[in-house]
């Protein structure tokens, strides 16, 4: 470890906080993506998303 100035502090900037929002975006996108592929391209079935909705198409 090394210790930091005080000119060295104040340039440190975080961006994690973007970083961890967009990974989520994206991971939601590809959830819906796959529920829209399975509900669009299969004759019938179900699916169940968190939060208790259940969809059937036959």
């Amino acid at each position: 470890m090394k210790y930091l100035t005080t000119f060295e502090m104040a340039e440190i900037q975080g961006g994690e906080l973007f970083t961890i929002a967009a990974v989520m975006a994206c991971l939601a996108a590809a959830i819906v993506a796959v529920i829209c592929y399975r509900l669009f391209m299969s004759s019938s079935g179900s699916t169940t998303i968190p939060g208790g909705f259940k969809f059937t198409w036959s």
